[in-house]
């Protein structure tokens, strides 16, 4: 299938979703949106990807959502608006395979949101990262006071949100916005290298690692150890783990088929 806004790509298992409006530092329409809804509703039908790269074209991740096309809706588009991106970050991090934010410039706004709904952040050196909405007097509107508050705290989630202020990369990554900073002409071979990592390991013990972990998060202590205990033992009916202990016990490499 074709895109307008994206590219998309898969190689080796490893799926790469490329959003490409560089003339809008890939600013989020409601045309991005839905073509982002639509290519992973594919990726999560697709049993042959396991694990997914998304970036931006040209020196910006996400600059965030596009105002132009913001800047005259009533409050009942705007409501429209936020739950059509809220929606598609959901089914980004509730994705049957893992996601990895390769962040290449700004990833302000929507583009902050965007990353937030990830597994995995790694950013360029010259990457920026900001949540600017209430300067143009609105609030985040796709996840962004919930997420990044999960993911860095509140206190540093409401200075970032309150004050409008941009963060470089080795920011981002002191505060935990993410998980490693490399300069800019690595974030290609650092993003596939840890993309080749993943994919090499047993598809269906990562989907339900990230199953028990997404699940814990929102859950108490004890519902979240009976959801581990009830994936764990999920495991020991597919043939991945057997193939696994068995090239373990007998000293050879693994060769999973996602079975």
């Amino acid at each position: 299938m074709d895109y307008k806004n994206l590219i998309f790509d898969v190689e080796n298992n490893i799926a790469t979703v490329k959003i490409n409006r560089p003339k809008a530092l890939n600013a989020l329409n409601t045309e991005t949106i839905k073509e982002l809804d639509e290519v992973f509703t594919k990726i999560e039908e697709d049993d042959s990807i396991s694990v997914v790269i998304i970036t931006g074209e040209g020196r910006s991740f996400v600059a965030g959502a596009d105002i132009s096309e913001m800047a005259t809706k009533s409050p009942a588009e705007a409501k429209v608006f936020a739950k059509a991106g809220m929606d598609v970050f959901l089914k980004i991090e509730k994705l049957n395979k893992p996601v990895i934010a390769k962040i290449n410039g700004f990833a302000l706004g929507g583009g902050c949101e965007l990353l937030s709904s990830c597994d995995i952040r790694i950013a360029s050196d010259k990457a920026l990262f900001g949540q600017p909405e209430v300067g143009l007097g609105i609030t985040p509107g796709f996840g962004g006071t919930q997420r990044l508050q999960r993911l860095i705290g509140p206190g540093f989630a409401k200075y970032l949100i309150y004050t409008a202020e941009n963060i470089k990369a080795q920011k981002a990554y002191e505060i935990g916005l993410v998980q490693e900073v490399v300069e800019a002409e690595k974030l290609d071979e650092r993003v596939k290298e840890i993309a080749i990592k993943i994919a090499n390991n047993a598809p269906k013990a990562v989907r339900f690692a990230k199953e028990a972990i997404n699940t814990g998060a929102q859950s108490d202590i004890a519902t979240a150890m009976r959801t581990e205990e009830n994936l764990f033992a999920l495991c020991f009916s597919t043939e991945d783990q057997k193939n696994g202990m068995d090239a373990f016990l007998n000293k050879k490499k693994a060769e999973f088929k996602n079975k």
